[in-house]
């Protein structure tokens, strides 16, 4: 192994054997052992500047990584940790976009030689195979978080995520039902075995997770009242389960409408019947929606019933969550202040409400006219009146 001259704050640089070049840094003694970190390059050129690149990072105060180290496995054991810290339907996502996104592109990607072009690279090739720009913000999510840890555990030099900009989110067109095509939809579903799960997304404005994860003792109809305490999910290695609610905010109270209170009644009189024909073989999860036996209903189950409602209503394709959005459309559209409307939704802010709906503002716009001239005395025409 032959030796060369180290540069002036290069640190030790030797060509090997094989003809590759080498640096070292001494990094100092730790638990009584000597620490180097080692660099390998084509040339000497390229080792000096990783070796130059790593004393600057060492004299700023940041982490010395390893060289070796790639992404995959950083990833497989950032997931086990964040398994803890998260919520699982969170974890489940995380997972998701790990084994099936970011590993095949960048898993065998070194740590040490992740740049933000890697990443941005990344991201226009997911776009070109037709993720929505939603999903790829959500992998730059996923990876920004990672990389935050990898600094903090001193596998990272900095967190390349941090210097690349995701795509910008386009939001897709919302659908909702107007109040003639919501009553309709009302009507065709009376009778059915889901018509008050239906009321409340309409008139409550609840989540499909919260209404299938609603319980008897959340509800206090003659005080026209309901309490979001959970959500039903089907979690990996679990199955359906009521979790906690996402934010303080989504755990909240709501006060009922008339046709919802009617419908919750009828419903728990026919559940009551289901129970006393199963006798002891009824489930008991207090669930308000639940199986034929008592059990959570599964999501699927609900949906497919959900567009036979809407068949019969003869209305166009829906999703469920479209419901949420008709509630709080019909809701601003009727003059309902948006403070009110949020808390209903359980949305963090206000201002997350005015943004979703923001195609209901001029509605409200008009109400806020039309208010002012019933406050002020004053008909529409009554300049032109007196002239």
């Amino acid at each position: 192994m032959s030796s060369a001259r180290r540069g002036h704050g290069e640190g030790s640089i030797h060509k090997r054997t094989d003809g590759r070049w080498a640096g070292v840094i001494d990094l100092g003694w730790e638990d009584g052992k000597r620490k180097r970190k080692y660099v390998y390059g084509a040339t000497r050129q390229e080792v000096a500047k990783k070796l130059t690149n790593q004393l600057k990072s060492r004299q700023e105060g940041l982490p010395v990584v390893a060289e070796q180290k790639t992404l995959a496995p950083f990833l497989d054991e950032w997931l086990v940790i964040t398994k803890t810290m998260v919520r699982p339907r969170t974890h489940q996502r995380y997972e998701e976009y790990v084994r099936l996104h970011i590993k095949p592109a960048l898993g065998r990607v070194r740590i040490s030689r992740l740049t933000p072009q890697h990443l941005q690279r990344f991201y226009a090739e997911r776009l070109e195979a037709g993720a929505s720009p939603t999903s790829v913000q959500h992998m730059h999510r996923v990876l920004h978080r990672a990389l935050k840890q990898a600094v903090r555990w001193g596998v990272a030099s900095q967190n390349v995520a941090a210097s690349v900009d995701p795509p910008r989110r386009v939001r897709g067109e919302m659908k909702t039902l107007s109040p003639e095509e919501t009553q309709r939809f009302l009507e065709c579903a009376r009778g059915d075995r889901l018509e008050a799960l239906y009321v409340l997304a309409v008139t409550a404005g609840l989540r499909q997770g919260e209404l299938l994860g609603l319980r008897w003792r959340d509800l206090e109809l003659d005080k026209r009242s309901l309490r979001v305490t959970g959500s039903l999910q089907n979690l990996p290695g679990v199955g359906l389960t009521i979790v906690e609610p996402k934010t303080g905010r989504s755990r909240r109270q709501v006060v009922l409408s008339g046709i919802a209170i009617d419908a919750l009644r009828r419903q728990r009189v026919a559940q009551a019947g289901e129970r006393l024909q199963l006798g002891e073989d009824w489930a008991d999860f207090d669930l308000v929606f639940a199986s034929s036996v008592g059990t959570p209903i599964h999501p699927s189950n609900m949906l497919r019933r959900f567009r036979r409602v809407l068949d019969e209503a003869g209305l166009d394709k829906l999703r469920f969550h479209d419901l949420r959005h008709t509630s709080a459309t019909l809701l601003l559209g009727a003059g309902i202040h948006p403070k009110v409307v949020s808390e209903m939704l359980g949305h963090s802010t206000t201002a997350i409400t005015l943004d979703l709906y923001s195609h209901v503002t001029p509605t409200m716009q008009t109400h806020a006219a039309d208010a002012l001239d019933s406050l002020l005395g004053c008909q529409l025409g009554c300049q032109t009146g007196t002239q």
